[in-house]
């Protein structure tokens, strides 16, 4: 019995001894890693020291890109956003393929970001973490409007779709194939999204994927291109950071939940996807070929009056078409004449004499958008833009009603959002009668306004500019004041 109690007692010290050594490594290692420079992870106190963030994304439409020399993009406002909330400067690092990202990441030091559309899946999960999940999507076959072949996902055995390597996209393709369907993967380099979905308009190729908020706004500039059925279950994008950085997720956590809370995440995803869920393709392929017809005979016209005041010429030309459809005879049934429709009083207000000829036409209506932009000068931003463009459609004297039941009912009369509310209601007798100027058709600008920035859109895509990324395995760096 003593004997088999001594055996006991040295294992015990064994085992006992085994576990302490364990510990002893573990710490040593734990130790090793928070004092080697070369392995240290960043927290917040380091970034607010340096005063610098890094945000690695792609230059594309949904990303981060330059138009007229501004660095724009979804992802790039909300990244600017977080920089300023951390009191940082937002350095922007543009990857040249998607394979680099989480490489780029993690050797990054815990100081860099993700934030390019990236979605959150089981495969990036091993090796990054993940925010939590600011946007909700579901990815889509796009084909051909003409394409009646594939309506469900089974369809897609025999045909070829073609997606950019190293992408979600990817994943999904090959999971199909392993699930048995016998579909072709024909993988590009490193070819964006919208250039493979310009392909499949062209029809260069047969069928591609798209997240649903990509595929449904590029059918405004591609619009033969259908937007087909998903191809696996909804999926969220999220912000990746390095795995040992729990504060900087945490941090990222909390400022999503704040911009979703205050509006501003509403109001920067209207900024490049209004109105997406809205499409009218008659009205859309109209668009795209009348502009080619018909824009190029008043566009040197258009720029230079532009120009002179102070807008945007394609902000211009998209008001211009959504007033006459480039037609420089047209005539409204309420009297309004010629590209911008003025009326008579109001050209003879801007010392126009013959209000047919575009260049008159032209000149005197941007005048008068610029009289209404000036008067609305308590207003900022697109707010104030688009209220003038409202009382360009429906007049100053409506714009007044509207702001005056904005201030009764305890809203911003500076707010495009609280005019967008009121207008309408000035339909109803209940309302215009104690109104100024009375009975007003309030939904009328609201239409014209949203028509007016899906044209503008669409003019202002052909002027996208991107950076040229460096040699292969780089990327480009771009410094960016937050």
């Amino acid at each position: 019995m003593r004997s088999k109690a001594g055996s006991a007692t040295r294992a015990l010290r064994v085992l006992l001894r085994i576990l302490i050594t364990g510990v002893y490594l573990t710490l040593c290692a734990l130790f090793i890693q928070l004092s080697s420079p070369g392995l240290r992870v960043a927290d917040l106190n380091d970034i607010r020291q340096k005063g610098r963030l890094t945000v690695i994304t792609r230059n594309n439409a949904h990303c981060y890109y330059h138009y007229r020399d501004q660095p724009m993009g979804f992802e790039y406002d909300l990244a600017k956003a977080f920089a300023r909330e951390l009191g940082v400067r937002l350095d922007v690092h543009i990857a040249d393929r998607w394979e680099v990202f989480i490489p780029h990441l993690l050797d990054g030091e815990g100081q860099a970001i993700v934030a390019a559309s990236l979605t959150d899946t089981p495969q990036r999960r091993r090796r990054v973490a993940f925010s939590e999940g600011y946007l909700t999507i579901r990815q889509h076959l796009i084909m051909h409007r003409r394409n009646k072949a594939i309506r469900k996902v089974a369809d897609l055995a025999g045909h070829t779709v073609h997606v950019r390597r190293g992408t979600s996209y990817q994943e999904r393709i090959e999971d199909l194939q392993r699930q048995g369907l016998a579909v072709e993967l024909q993988l590009h380099p490193d070819v964006p999204t919208e250039e493979l979905i310009r392909r499949v308009a062209a029809r260069e190729i047969e069928l591609t994927v798209a997240d649903s908020h990509i595929a449904k706004l590029n059918r405004r500039y591609y619009p033969e291109v259908r937007v087909g059925p998903a191809i696996h279950r909804e999926e969220r994008l999220a912000w990746a950071v390095h795995p040992h950085a729990p504060r900087m997720r945490g941090r990222i956590n909390r400022f999503f939940r704040r911009i979703k809370a205050d509006g501003t995440f509403d109001k920067l995803y209207a900024r490049y996807f209004a109105e997406i869920e809205r499409f009218d393709y008659l009205d859309v392929r109209a668009f795209h070929r009348r502009l080619r017809r018909r824009l190029p005979r008043y566009e040197k016209i258009i720029r230079a009056a532009a120009e002179q005041h102070g807008f945007d010429w394609r902000l211009i030309a998209a008001q211009i078409y959504q007033e006459s459809h480039l037609k420089p005879k047209a005539r409204s049934h309420a009297g309004a004449h010629g590209l911008m429709q003025l009326t008579w009083d109001t050209a003879r207000s801007l010392g126009v004499k013959n209000i047919l000829d575009p260049k008159e036409n032209i000149n005197a209506g941007v005048r008068h958008l610029k009289r209404l932009y000036d008067h609305f000068d308590r207003a900022q931003g697109v707010d104030r833009l688009h209220i003038a463009l409202a009382a360009y459609n429906i007049g100053q004297g409506h714009i007044f009603d509207a702001r005056n039941l904005a201030r009764r009912k305890q809203l911003d009369p500076n707010r495009w959002s609280s005019l967008a509310e009121t207008l309408p209601l000035l339909r109803f007798r209940k309302y215009y009668q104690d109104s100024k100027y009375g009975y007003c058709r309030g939904t009328e600008p609201i239409h014209y306004i949203r028509q007016i920035m899906v044209y503008y859109d669409i003019l202002k895509r052909r002027d996208i500019e991107y950076r040229v990324a460096e040699p292969r395995g780089q990327s480009s760096r771009f410094k960016v004041q937050g």
